[in-house]
């Protein structure tokens, strides 16, 4: 402890008296506040039996649910602290049954006559608590409505409904026991409501690359957004205008020069979100210059090239006929079971996909892009298994000799039951081993060989390749690339990802290479605790020690060669205690492996190393990594180094070192606080795309086209190269830049009627705009109804505006199909406007004018028909029937 103090003379240890006070000292100073004292049904919370009575007083025996040893002197005060105090809550009892049954209305009405408490029941939102009130007084149950819990407070009736987003109930004790208020929320009352079968949905929705770009995060005010005819401009919110038929609801969107834009929500498809550099740099344009003209015509072309170079690249490798894999499905179960872990559903149906991919003779090129440490690994050796039961060789390619050595030793381990060959080639084997490996690879006699770029030297022959496994493929070299590109042509191809690359995910996004998402985490697995401080010796002793206290281990990342003997001298002054080892580099190969292996083994329990331990080092009990000078390292480089702990179930910490918090810079700063929000386990896509937005998106697709894309921003570049893939593939020319292109206005539908969801009804402007954004950007009609069926079942039936809402997106997929650019529908007259050489066959509109005195041509593009609708409703409906009376679109448009 002396030297302790003397190594750290900025924190010098004080008395505890000045730290903390003394229990009745804390319990005096709370006696002043009410106490809300929540415990979980049967987790030792037991005072708070499951019955209507309040909780246990001070001498009474405790419920039987109690634990052995449980009840401690400090609960025995929190418990007299809370008795005191006014008013207080816990648990609920079970009111619950099974969701779509009448009895949970009568069992409802059966508490209520039974309890002395009153009972305020919580919907979700306010269109629930509508919907909610219609069943309870289907039942003869006629709660007040109520807005706030004052409200409730101050008045006598013994039922009230109000909504609030909570998911448990609880009673709120008061002294007078005919004021204690009871809360039931709409999810107890049916076993499973609405939010349970939201977050279901919710998950169903973000299964897809393409949401899991879009929605990354949630647009704030103040972002960069593009869009699609006017370039790029900042949010700044939501706001109501009534145009003289009722509000409704827009996107303000603030230009150059404060020039101000409105948008409807239902034009919601025309706004992407920039991401390109930082949102206080975002190239901002000027409203009605020829600036944003200029810039997308420039990316059309480049999109236009890009896209058929892609087509032509995986046009050539879909040309020849893979090798259809054949296996013993009993082998393979007899395999699989060897696996110690359940598989996750991610990972259940990756492993699906990958084996479907290998017995079909089409060749496979798949990207597994999973979390640090969430299985990608075994998705690797179960395609293994097949390409070797099938006759086949495999090489899996690693970026580093560690990760290379980690996979050969994950292999043998695993394969060493069956008849299967496994060899390395890495700088941790001897000049003779590679050779007898390479002469292996060439006759046949090995199976499986991991290594690290060695693999792909010219001289290197296989007999019978028939898979190739790469593992972080960004992290090679271009020249490494291009022989993975000579490979790819002849063999199928798994590639594992913890962090993709734009251009990566944009590529399965197009649908040139499959991908398969591994986004739930093993089970027991806890995100790992993620601190920025300043460098200080006491911080690093506290956070080394807290670690070896528990039998654990420590990475301490130094990554200076030329400084890390002084830094081992410094923590050896420090931390005396520990046993400490050097990993880096530049080592001697066996000395760097033995290194590795006493770590693995625990004769080393901190570990003072370089970048080197980057990628797939899995030592289960090594659960704390401290990281000097994180504000050097890139956020994909962060991540990685932090996912090396917290690769079992205890709990996992990452301290990122900085000289001076308050002294880093801008972008420094910007990825520090990225990773300390993003401790959540799979945020590894996010982290990706934050890394683009902070560092720009440089060289996503090349020099040439990075320029474009900073331009018109990621997402815009992205989609108008899904449309020209789309275009090139069926034949046609990528049409981009008319009013229907991805660069176009889209089609313009007006009702002349509020078309919104009102705040009343969907009180958060987040779940509003995320709701707008899909309503916009959906393509079938029945992607509309399953919305109509989720919007319905959170926040019950729609009101007016919404229902027009829902009309106005059903009109405008049908009117994308006939080539309409403009429907203006107002109740005495409605504008149907065409583009040119509309897919409609001109005698059926010139028939439809004959027949109908009402509609006229006006023009060689627009019908005009004269006809008195009042309802918005049913105008849209009139111009569906019309448009479909038509006859069926020739071309899709």
């Amino acid at each position: 402890r002396h030297r302790f103090l003397k190594a750290d003379p900025d924190r010098p240890i004080l008395p505890p008296e000045d730290i903390f006070l003394k229990e009745q000292q804390f319990f005096d100073r709370t006696r002043a506040f009410a106490a809300l004292s929540l415990r979980p049904p049967g987790g030792g919370g037991s005072r708070f039996a499951q019955d209507d009575q309040p909780a246990q007083q001070d001498g009474e025996p405790a419920a039987q649910g109690d634990q052995p040893g449980a009840q401690h002197d400090e609960e025995a005060v929190v418990a007299r602290t809370v008795a005191e105090s006014t008013p207080w809550a816990r648990p609920l009892p079970d009111v619950s049954v099974e969701r779509g049954a009448t009895a949970p209305m009568a069992r409802l009405q059966k508490h209520i006559d039974a309890t002395p408490y009153r009972i305020l029941l919580v919907a979700d939102s306010e269109g629930r608590r509508e919907t909610l009130l219609d069943m309870l007084r289907d039942h003869q149950i006629e709660p007040v409505s109520v807005g706030t819990l004052a409200e409730f407070e101050s008045g006598d009736e013994k039922v009230a409904i109000t909504a609030a987003p909570i998911s448990e109930g609880f009673f709120w004790f008061e002294p007078d026991a005919r004021r204690t208020i009871q809360f039931i929320t709409e999810n107890e009352l049916f076993a499973s409501g609405a939010t349970p079968r939201k977050r279901r949905r919710g998950q169903e929705q973000t299964s897809s690359v393409d949401a899991l770009i879009k929605d990354l995060s949630e647009l704030k005010p103040g972002d960069p957004v593009v869009h699609a005819s006017h370039g790029i401009g900042r949010y700044q919110g939501l706001i109501n205008i009534d145009l003289g038929e009722g509000p409704s609801e827009f996107l303000h969107l603030e230009y150059a020069d404060k020039a101000t834009l409105y948008v409807p929500v239902a034009q919601l498809a025309l706004i992407s979100r920039y991401t390109g550099v930082s949102a206080e740099e975002a190239p901002l344009h000027k409203l009605g210059s020829g600036q944003w003209d200029k810039a997308r015509r420039k990316a059309a072309e480049q999109v236009r090239d890009a896209a058929a170079e892609l087509l032509n690249l995986y046009a050539r490798r879909a040309a020849r006929d893979g090798h259809s894999h054949r296996f013993s499905p009993h082998d393979y179960e007899a395999f699989a079971t060897s696996f110690g872990f359940e598989e996750t559903p991610d990972q259940r149906a990756a492993i699906h996909a990958v084996i479907q991919d290998l017995v079909s003779p089409k060749p496979m090129d798949r990207l597994v892009c999973g979390d640090v440490g969430f299985g990608k690994t075994e998705v690797a050796l179960r395609a293994a298994f097949v390409a070797v039961h099938g006759g086949k060789q495999v090489a899996l390619l690693a970026p580093t000799t560690l990760l290379a050595e980690q996979h050969f030793q994950t292999i043998s381990s695993r394969f060493g039951q069956w008849p299967v060959k496994v060899a390395e080639m890495s700088r941790f084997r001897t000049a003779k081993e590679i050779k007898t490996a390479m002469e292996g690879l060439a006759d046949g006699t090995i199976d499986i060989i991991v290594g690290t770029h060695k693999l792909l030297s010219a001289d290197v022959k296989f007999k019978r390749l028939g898979l190739l496994i790469i593992d972080e493929e960004h992290r090679f070299g271009v020249r490494h690339k291009e022989a993975m590109k000579a490979l790819r042509a002849e063999v199928d191809v798994l590639t594992l990802t913890a962090t993709p690359i734009p251009r990566t995910l944009g590529m399965a996004l197009e649908g040139l290479r499959d991908l398969s998402v591994i986004a739930t985490a093993p089970q027991r697995r806890l995100a790992i605790k993620t601190f920025v401080r300043n460098e200080s010796l006491g911080t690093i002793r506290e956070a080394v020690l807290r670690e070896l206290k528990r039998g654990g281990q420590v990475y301490f990342l130094h990554n200076e060669v030329e400084t890390i003997p002084n830094r081992l001298e410094k923590l050896q002054q420090l931390l005396p205690e520990a046993r400490i080892a050097i990993a880096h580099g530049q080592m001697p190969e066996r000395e760097l492996e033995s290194v590795m292996r006493d770590f693995v083994a625990q004769r080393i329990n901190v570990l003072l190393c370089s970048t080197i331990i980057e990628t797939g080092i899995d030592v289960p009990t090594a659960n704390t990594i401290v990281i000097s000078r994180a504000d050097k390292f890139g956020l994909a480089q962060l991540h990685q180094l932090r996912g090396r702990v917290g690769r079992s179930h205890h709990q996992a910490y990452a301290y990122l070192m900085v000289p001076d918090v308050e002294g880093l810079t801008k972008q420094a700063a910007q990825r520090l606080d990225a990773i300390q929000a993003m401790e959540e386990l799979g945020s590894g896509f996010y982290l990706a795309m934050h890394d683009l937005e902070i560092r720009g998106a440089g060289e996503v697709l090349g020099e040439n086209q990075s320029g474009n894309m900073m331009e018109v921003g990621f997402q815009l570049y992205n989609d108008m190269l899904a449309e020209a893939v789309r275009a090139l593939r069926s034949g046609h020319e990528p049409d981009l830049l008319s009013p229907t292109g991805a660069f176009g206005g889209g089609i313009d539908i007006k009702l002349h009627a509020p078309a919104l969801l009102p705040d009343a009804y969907c009180g958060d402007v987040q779940t509003r705009l995320s709701l707008y954004k899909r309503l916009a950007t959906a393509e079938r009609p029945d992607t509309l109804d399953a919305l109509l069926e989720e919007i319905t079942d959170r926040f019950g039936k729609l009101p007016p505006q919404g229902q027009a809402l829902f009309d106005t997106h059903r009109l405008r997929i049908l009117a994308k199909s006939y080539g309409v650019l403009k429907v203006d529908a107002n109740p005495k007259v409605m504008n149907i406007t065409f583009k040119p050489n509309p897919p409609v066959d001109p005698m059926r509109i010139i028939e439809l004018v004959q027949k109908n005195r009402a509609v006229k041509l006006a023009g060689n593009d627009r019908l005009r028909i004269d006809r008195e609708i009042a309802e918005p409703r049913d105008r849209a409906q009139y111009v569906r029937d019309l448009l479909r009376s038509l006859g069926p679109p020739k071309v899709a448009a």
